[in-house]
């Protein structure tokens, strides 16, 4: 995902090389990788809460709301200054097209319109329970709403130059009054599912032409691409098979790699066996139906041990 360690690494690899070349792409590389970093914050914070609670509905709007801003500024910065100006950067060329799925994988997650996850079932019900904890916090301290929540506090990331970091830090009015806000707010209620299909795969079939079978880019296209067709697609024999050739490449590949890329490669084909086996019991038949339903529908999905976060 767009805050997956190997797209971070990759970003901030890239952005030092083509820095003397071309200063402005690489400015703008900077500034998707510092957003980038707090995009992860968020989303491991979201992902632990799947589904909201009217007791906590304030600051899981608020998370969600901020999630939704920084993948929305990221695309557009990806949209307007980098892919048109990845030319012939083999590596970058497939990290800018993949970053474009992984934020629309984002939209998917937490807006899309009809829902297709959890994490975007937000009620009439939550709103007004939202609407009300603001209500008493504002009167309870004086009108003053901020909380510790990690949302509202400064960023850690500090930029060493004006135009390195990107935009970290929550935007304007999100310290307040923020819980009364809906989605849309950000971004049009819409279905973004097909959209975000269709760019996950221009960026496998880019991956595929551009970077060997090993390559750790490669795998964490793949990677978020199997979550993606499990978690929104719910397509499971699809994430499944996708798993699996994936892995089978990596040992049909022949190129070597140095030890930061094969450690990632290692990490990455790790969690693409454990998708391999989404869905499937211990002796990898198929489990009963309730367990592979669509979350959206109020049905549990039961992830196997360590795919509690797979993307």
């Amino acid at each position: 995902m767009a805050s997956s360690e190997v797209d971070q690494k990759f970003l901030g690899r890239l952005a030092r090389a083509v820095e003397n070349d071309n200063p402005l792409l690489s400015s703008i590389l900077f500034k998707i990788l510092g957003l980038s970093l707090k995009l992860a914050e968020q989303l491991v914070a979201a992902k632990k809460q799947r589904r909201p609670d009217p007791t906590t509905s304030p600051l899981f709007l608020k998370r969600g709301l901020h999630i939704l801003w920084l993948s929305r500024e990221g695309l557009v910065m990806l949209q307007q200054y980098v892919i048109p100006m990845v030319g012939n950067y083999v590596e970058l060329k497939v990290l800018a097209y993949n970053l474009r799925a992984s934020f629309h994988h984002i939209f998917v997650l937490f807006h899309n319109q009809p829902p297709v996850s959890s994490m975007a079932s937000w009620t009439p019900d939550l709103m007004a329970a939202a609407a009300d904890m603001v209500f008493r916090a504002n009167a309870n301290k004086g009108g003053d709403a901020t909380d510790e929540d990690p949302i509202s506090r400064p960023s850690s990331v500090q930029p060493t130059h004006p135009l390195e970091g990107g935009p970290v830090g929550p935007p304007p009015g999100f310290e307040s009054h923020v819980a009364l806000l809906p989605p849309s707010f950000l971004l049009p209620a819409q279905d973004y599912l097909p959209a975000a299909h269709q760019y996950f795969k221009e960026a496998s079939c880019l991956a595929d032409q551009l970077l060997w079978g090993s390559h750790s880019l490669r795998l964490s296209v793949k990677t978020e691409y199997s979550a993606f067709l499990y978690d929104c697609v719910h397509d499971a024999d699809a994430s499944r098979k996708l798993a699996k050739e994936t892995i089978a490449e990596v040992y049909d590949a022949t190129e070597g790699m140095d030890d930061d890329m094969f450690s990632d490669a290692c990490e990455l084909v790790t969690v693409l066996g454990k998708m391999m086996k989404r869905g499937l019991g211990s002796n990898n038949t198929l489990r009963n139906k309730g367990q592979e339903s669509n979350p959206a529908l109020g049905i549990k999905t039961t992830p196997p041990l360590g795919m509690e976060n797979p993307i």
